[in-house]
């Protein structure tokens, strides 16, 4: 039998002490902290949708943001740590559709078209989303530039990336000698951009119907543009 030394038990029991307040110290605040994350999340869900029903059924101009509060059961003051206004809860609303469209549009892209269908195919997706709901659409298109709360701050870098998106379209012509090797594919991607809000325009202001707003309108003028960009 192998001889107790007293003091090396001692010594053993006091170095594995410690050990049990520091393991549970740095695992027990993790779940609170996902908890209130997703909480918020949650929060946020609720008034975006209730948000987007109430757009819906009584129009932009008649939804107040005591009603989205109700519809969504929380108070009032929660709706304005989500969004600083009115327009701004608009302006969530359509974060989260135009982010999903243009990211559904680009994933089922036509990668062996030429860049004008591809580009077509794009904004073909865009109309139609727009044209779901017309009347929320066209408070979006008006709200839109100048937009400044937190969620069209977000609106506005979802657009910037929506416009490397495009040029990174322009560059694939480019390498398919479809583009001039000179042309900047993020100016032209700025080009393509401001001739389609031009169509969306045309529809807001009851010049064309959405339909046509897409063909031959923004049809004609991206076709016109590409004369200019050919290699």
């Amino acid at each position: 039998m192998s001889k107790v030394i007293p003091g090396a038990t001692k010594r053993r029991k006091r170095s594995a002490a410690p050990r049990a307040p520091v393991a549970s110290a740095s695992i027990a605040p993790a779940p609170e902290r996902g908890g209130r994350a997703q909480q918020k999340l949650d929060t946020r869900r609720r008034i975006r949708d209730a948000a987007w029903a109430l757009f819906t059924e009584l129009g932009y101009d008649d939804t107040t943001t005591k009603a989205v509060a109700e519809r969504a059961e929380v108070a009032t003051g929660t709706v304005f740590v989500h969004a600083r206004d009115k327009a701004d809860l608009l302006m969530m609303v359509m974060h989260d559709r135009l982010g999903a469209v243009v990211d559904a549009a680009f994933e089922g892209l036509p990668r062996k078209e030429p860049l004008l269908p591809q580009l077509l195919h794009v904004f073909q997706r865009l109309f139609a989303m727009y044209g779901e709901q017309p009347l929320v659409s066209q408070a979006f298109v008006k709200a839109f530039p100048g937009a400044s709360g937190p969620n069209g701050e977000r609106l506005n870098a979802l657009t910037f990336a929506f416009l490397h998106r495009i040029a990174g379209l322009v560059r694939d012509a480019q390498a398919r000698g479809e583009v001039a090797g000179d042309i900047d594919p993020l100016a032209a991607a700025h080009n393509v951009f401001a001739l389609y809000f031009a169509a969306l325009l045309s529809w807001l202001s009851g010049f064309v119907t959405l339909g046509a707003a897409l063909d031959p309108v923004l049809k004609s003028s991206l076709a016109l543009q590409f004369r200019g960009l050919r290699a």
